[in-house]
């Protein structure tokens, strides 16, 4: 067993080290723009399909960081993915992480609409947090309902579609990565059936850490104390 690395950073520095290795190894390479928010999803998953299912349209790393370091908040479809935000680094930007999934208004227009909860709270991040960042890592519902609210003039600092499993999930993250690039929102999707809130918290945590200029953990260590 290598002792070597017992710190929080120096691990996470290692391990990066050995994803870039593995990448270009498997003959891939990554565009710089979005190599922060791949690399911080396979570093969560020990995945590597990411470095190819993760789809971005054209600028969306750059205009989400941009959000972020302008104050934007993000709204998640669980609490699960809430849990995973980093909430030092949200916050030194300005930013709250919110969840609506355990609110009984939600549960009861949920019931009322014959509808799921995932899909209400992302009608209240509509009305109440219009320009936040909305992280779904679980209900493809959630994304079908802001493709609707995305068509009534909806427009979010970006879109995460990462939800994970076998009903309408695949068709989901291609409807939402289609309407995001028909109304130029930024968007980035795990496409296929991989997902779930680990991958959503990590895509945002990457978009923060570059927002903070503390991709790198040494560096983030400072900023963040």
């Amino acid at each position: 067993m290598d002792v070597t690395y017992t710190t929080p950073s120096g691990i996470e520095a290692e391990s990066m080290r050995i994803i870039g290795a593995e990448l270009k190894d498997r003959g891939l390479t990554l565009e710089p723009g979005t190599e922060a928010v791949v690399k911080r999803v396979i570093h969560t998953t020990a995945d590597f399909d990411y470095a190819v299912n993760l789809r971005f349209t054209e600028g969306a790393v750059e205009r989400a960081v941009a959000a972020f370091q302008a104050g934007a908040s993000i709204v998640t479809d669980t609490n699960m993915a809430k849990a995973g935000v980093s909430k030092a680094a949200l916050g030194k930007l300005g930013g709250q992480v919110h969840c609506f999934m355990a609110d009984p208004e939600v549960a009861q227009a949920a019931k009322t609409q014959g509808t799921t909860r995932a899909a209400v709270c992302m009608e209240k991040a509509a009305r109440e947090h219009p320009g936040a960042v909305l992280a779904v890592g679980n209900a493809p519902t959630a994304l079908l309902k802001l493709c609707e609210l995305m068509e009534a003039g909806l427009r979010p600092a970006l879109v995460v579609g990462a939800p994970v499993g076998f009903v309408n999930v695949v068709e989901s993250k291609e409807r939402v990565l289609a309407v995001c690039g028909k109304y130029g929102v930024p968007c980035i999707a795990a496409m296929g059936r991989k997902g779930g809130s680990n991958v959503a918290a990590a895509i945002c945590n990457a978009l923060l850490y570059t927002a903070l200029d503390a991709v790198d953990p040494v560096r983030r260590g400072e900023k963040l104390t």
